[in-house]
C-alpha cells in the first residue's frame, strides 16, 4: 500500500502526515479584491490631492517672481517683505506650544496614568471637544475676553487691541486636544509589564510615569507634538482676527503683527486685482507656509522611526 498522500495540487506528501503539505493558499474573493482597490484609489487620491495643490500653486509663483526679486521678497522691509510674516508666524506658533505642551501632556498623563476607567470615560471626550469649537469662535475669544479682561485688566499687560500674545494663547488652547489625544494615546500603549517592573524596584507612580512610561512613548508624544505644531502653524482664523493685519518685524509679543495664514485671508479677500503681483504674492507665501509644514511633517516622521519601539 502506498502511504504517500497528495495534495489538492497534486503535490507528494513525503511524511504521510494529514493535512501536511496542504497548499494554505486561500482564494481572493471579488469582494476583496473590490475593497482592496478602494483603499489604494484612496490612498493614490491622497497624493494627487497634494501634487494638485502644488501644481496650482507653481503657476502664480512664477508669474510673481517673474515680477518681483527673490531679495525683495526675503526681505525684513518692503510690500512684497516676507520675513515679518515668517516671524510673526513663529512667534504665535511658540507661544501656543509653551500653552498647548504642559497642558495636553499633563492631561495625557493624568488620563493614561491615574484617572479612574469612569473618569478617563468622561474626560477624554471633553477635551476633545475642544476641537470642535469653530477657529472663528477662538478668535473672538481672543478680542473679546483674553486681550481686554485677562491680559489689561487681570494681567495688566500693556497690549494693544491685536497682539501676538493674545493669538498665541488661545491658538494653544485650540491645539490642547490634539496634543492631549495623541499623547495619551502613546501613553496607554506602553505595556502595563513596564510599570509593574517599576513599582516593583521601588519608584512610585510619578517616578513610573515620568521616567518609564514618557520615555517609552517619546516618539508618540513626539508626534503629537509635531501635528499641533503643524496645525497651530497653519490656523488662520484665530490669528487674522487677534493678531493684527500689519507687518511688523518685532520680538515683542504684545504688539499687533500679521501673520503668513492672516496675509493670505486678507490678500484673498481684499480687492487685489486677480494676476496682479499683489495677487500672486498670496500664492508665493501659500507655497512657502506648504513647504515649511511639509518639512515638520518630514521631521516628525524621522522622530517617530527613530525612536519608536515595538511592543
Amino acid at each position: 500500500m502506498n502511504t504517500q498522500s497528495t495534495t489538492r495540487a497534486g503535490s507528494p506528501n513525503p511524511a504521510g502526515l494529514p493535512g501536511a503539505g496542504i497548499d494554505l493558499r486561500a482564494k481572493v474573493r471579488p469582494t476583496e479584491m473590490v475593497i482592496k482597490a478602494g483603499l489604494a484609489g484612496s490612498a493614490l487620491l491622497s497624493v494627487a490631492i497634494t501634487i494638485g495643490i502644488v501644481i496650482a500653486l507653481v503657476e502664480p509663483v512664477i508669474s510673481f517672481f517673474g515680477q518681483v526679486e527673490f531679495g525683495e521678497f526675503f526681505a525684513t522691509t518692503g510690500d512684497f517683505a516676507v520675513i515679518p510674516l515668517v516671524s510673526a508666524t513663529l512667534m504665535v506658533t511658540v507661544i501656543a506650544l509653551l500653552v498647548a505642551v504642559p497642558l495636553g501632556l499633563g492631561a495625557a498623563m493624568y488620563l493614561s496614568e491615574y484617572a479612574s476607567a469612569r473618569t478617563r470615560r468622561a474626560l477624554k471626550p471633553t477635551v476633545e471637544l475642544l476641537a470642535g469649537v469653530p477657529s472663528v469662535v477662538y478668535g473672538f475669544f481672543a478680542l473679546a475676553f483674553v486681550t481686554p479682561t485677562l491680559l489689561q485688566d487681570i494681567l495688566s499687560i500693556g497690549v494693544g487691541f491685536t497682539n501676538a500674545l493674545a493669538a498665541g494663547l488661545v491658538l494653544g488652547v485650540m491645539i490642547v486636544p490634539t496634543v492631549a489625544s495623541l499623547s495619551e494615546d502613546a501613553l496607554s500603549a506602553v505595556p502595563q509589564a513596564m510599570r509593574d517592573g517599576s513599582l516593583a524596584m521601588g519608584a512610585n507612580r510619578m517616578q513610573t510615569t515620568l521616567r518609564v512610561v514618557l520615555p517609552a512613548a517619546i516618539s508618540g508624544v513626539a508626534a503629537a507634538v509635531v501635528l499641533g505644531m503643524s496645525r497651530a502653524i497653519g490656523e488662520t482664523m484665530i490669528v487674522a482676527l487677534a493678531a493684527g493685519a500689519q507687518k511688523n518685524l518685532s520680538l515683542d509679543p504684545r504688539e499687533g503683527m500679521q501673520t503668513m495664514t492672516g496675509f493670505i485671508a486678507q490678500t484673498a479677500a481684499g480687492e487685489n486685482p486677480v494676476g496682479s503681483v499683489s495677487y500672486n504674492m498670496l500664492f508665493a507665501v501659500g507655497l512657502l507656509l506648504f513647504l515649511i509644514t511639509f518639512v515638520i511633517n518630514l521631521i516628525s516622521i524621522s522622530i517617530v522611526r527613530r525612536y519608536r519601539q515595538a511592543y
